[in-house]
C-alpha cells in the first residue's frame, strides 16, 4: 500500500483516540462525528490489515500497531503543516515536482491533467501558498513550493515507513533501502556491507545512488535516499544533519608503475622525498571544498612548499586511475580506492602523507531521521563491516 492511500483525518482520529483514551475525545479533536471515526478506524485497520485499538469498557487501548503508527503519523502531520491538506493533493503535488509538467505528472500518477491542476490549486488555497508557477510548457516551484515539497517528501517518508513496520508485525517485513555512495564508500565498505546484508535479509530491495557530497545531500535532506555513506564533514553548516563515524582513512601519494617518483616508493615525505619535487609534477585531485583537496593543500603547506595548480579537479577514481596510469600525474587517495590497481602492479604508492593526514569516514543522516527496524539492522551491519574491514 502507498503511503498516499492513508487518509489524513483517519490518522488525526488515531492519535487523538491515543493521547484521549476514547473516540469521544477524538470527536472533539478533529472535528468528525463518532460514526465518521469509528468508520475511518475500521478502514485504517482493514488497510493495515491489524487491529490498532482494544475496544474495552474502560475506553480504546492502543495496539502495538497503533503504538508504531501514532508518531510516525504525528511526525508526518507535523511536517505536513496544513489540516486541510489531503493526501491525494499531496500526491499530486509532488508528482508535478518530480516531472516538472502537468503531462508528466500524469503519466507518473495515471490521473488526469484537469484533476492534478484540480488538486494542486486546492492544496496552494489551502496552504495560502503560490506554489508553482508556469514558465513556457514547464512549470516551476516557487521558493515556498519547494520548502513545502520538501516537507510533503519527508512526511511521506514517514508514512512509508511506519506502512513498512506495520508490514514487519504482520511478519511479512519489507521495505526499501536507499542509500547514497559517495566515492570513499564504493571500493570495499559498502558492497561488504550489502552483500552481508542481502544475504541475511533477501526480501529488501537496495538502491545504491552514487554521487558526491554536493550532489546527494539535498536528496537526503528531502527524505530521497536514507542514508550517506562517505567522508564525513564539518558540522558546523549541517545542524540538520547527523555524522556517525565508522573508521578514519589515510590517503597516500599514488602514481604509475614506473614513475620517476616511483623509486621512492612508500618513502616519508616529510623525511625521504623533497616536497618541491612532488609539486614538479601534474596532479588530479578532488575539486576545492571537499575534505581530500584541504588535506592535499595542507599537505605542501605543511612541507613549506606552495602547492602547485591543479591540472585536473576530478572527483571520479575511475577517471583519475586511468589518468595516473597513462601519464605522471600523481594523486591523493585511500588504497582501497585503487586495490585492485595496486595489486596488479598498474599503481604504486609513491609516498606516505604525514600522519595527522586523515579522513573520518562514516555514515550521514537527517537529525530527526527515526530509522526503521530495518534501517537500524543495516547500520549495525555498516558498523560490523568497517571493524571487519580494518
Amino acid at each position: 500500500m502507498e503511503p498516499h492511500a492513508l487518509n489524513l483525518r483517519h490518522l488525526r482520529a488515531v492519535i487523538a483516540i491515543t493521547e484521549g483514551g476514547s473516540i469521544a475525545a477524538a470527536v472533539r479533536a478533529v472535528n468528525l462525528t463518532q460514526p465518521a471515526i469509528t468508520q475511518g478506524i475500521a478502514k485504517l485497520e482493514t488497510q493495515t490489515g491489524l487491529r490498532l485499538f482494544d475496544r474495552r469498557a474502560s475506553g480504546m487501548v492502543p495496539t502495538a500497531a497503533a503504538a508504531i503508527l501514532t508518531p510516525r503519523a504525528v511526525a508526518a502531520l507535523r511536517l505536513i503543516g496544513n489540516r486541510h491538506a489531503t493526501s491525494a493533493q499531496i500526491r499530486a503535488f509532488l508528482a508535478l515536482a518530480q516531472a516538472g509538467s502537468y503531462a508528466g505528472a500524469a503519466i507518473l500518477t495515471g490521473l488526469s491533467e484537469a484533476s492534478l491542476h484540480r488538486a494542486v490549486g486546492d492544496l496552494s488555497l489551502g496552504t495560502g501558498q503560490r506554489l508553482v508557477e508556469r514558465r513556457g510548457k514547464s512549470v516551476l516551484l516557487t521558493a515556498r513550493g519547494i520548502a513545502i515539497a520538501r516537507n510533503l517528501r519527508l512526511a511521506t517518508g514517514e508514512l512509508r515507513s511506519a506502512l513498512e513496520e506495520l508490514e514487519g508485525l504482520r511478519g511479512r517485513e519489507t521495505g526499501r533501502l536507499v542509500i547514497g555512495a559517495m566515492p570513499l564508500s564504493r571500493a570495499r565498505l559498502l558492497p561488504h556491507a550489502v552483500v552481508a546484508f542481502h544475504a541475511a535479509n533477501p526480501h529488501v530491495e537496495i538502491a545504491i545512488v552514487e554521487g558526491s557530497h554536493a550532489e546527494l545531500v539535498n536528496p537526503l535532506r528531502d527524505g530521497e535516499i536514507d542514508m550517506m555513506v562517505g567522508a564525513q564533514r564539518s558540522t558546523k553548516t549541517n545542524d540538520d544533519l547527523v555524522q556517525r563515524p565508522l573508521f578514519t582513512d589515510r590517503p597516500v601519494i599514488l602514481g604509475r608503475a614506473g614513475h620517476p617518483l616511483a623509486s621512492r616508493a612508500l618513502a616519508s615525505i616529510a623525511d625521504k622525498i623533497d616536497p618541491s619535487r612532488l609539486a614538479d609534477y601534474p596532479w588530479v585531485i578532488s575539486a576545492p571544498g571537499t575534505p581530500l583537496h584541504s588535506q592535499w593543500q595542507a599537505m605542501f603547506e605543511r612541507a613549506g612548499v606552495a602547492p602547485p595548480r591543479v591540472g585536473v579537479a576530478c572527483g571520479s577514481v575511475m577517471m583519475a586511475r586511468q589518468m595516473l596510469i597513462e601519464s605522471n600525474f600523481l594523486t591523493l587517495l585511500s588504497p582501497d580506492q585503487v586495490s585492485v590497481e595496486i595489486e596488479a602492479g598498474w599503481l604504486v604508492r609513491i609516498a606516505d602523507t604525514p600522519g595527522d593526514i586523515s579522513r573520518t569516514i562514516g555514515v550521514i543522516t537527517r537529525a530527526d531521521w527515526r530509522p526503521t527496524p530495518l534501517q537500524a539492522r543495516f547500520l549495525a551491519q555498516l558498523d560490523s563491516s568497517a571493524k571487519e574491514l580494518r
